[in-house]
C-alpha cells in the first residue's frame, strides 16, 4: 500500500506513466534533482502524516518506502 501511494506521488509529480516506478527504480533514473526531492518529500509527509528526515541515503524508491513505513504511527 506504502509503494502504490509513493508511485503515485512520484508520478504524478514527475508526469510519468506509474509503471515506470519500480521498487528498484533510483530518484536519479527518474529523473529527480534536489529540489524535486524535497517537494516529493513535502507530499509524501504530508500523505502518510509523518515527519522525514531528507537522507542523502535514500537512492531508491524502496529507500523512501522503507523510510516511510518505519515512520508510520
Amino acid at each position: 500500500m506504502v509503494f502504490e501511494k509513493v508511485r503515485k506521488i512520484l508520478a504524478d509529480y514527475k508526469e510519468i506513466d506509474e509503471s515506470a516506478i519500480e521498487l528498484t527504480s533510483t530518484l536519479e533514473d527518474l529523473e529527480f534533482d534536489s529540489l524535486d526531492t524535497v517537494e516529493v518529500m513535502m507530499s509524501i509527509e504530508e500523505e502518510f502524516d509523518v515527519q522525514l528526515e531528507a537522507d542523502e541515503n535514500i537512492k531508491t524508491v524502496e529507500d523512501l518506502v522503507k523510510l516511510i513505513e518505519a515512520n508510520i504511527q
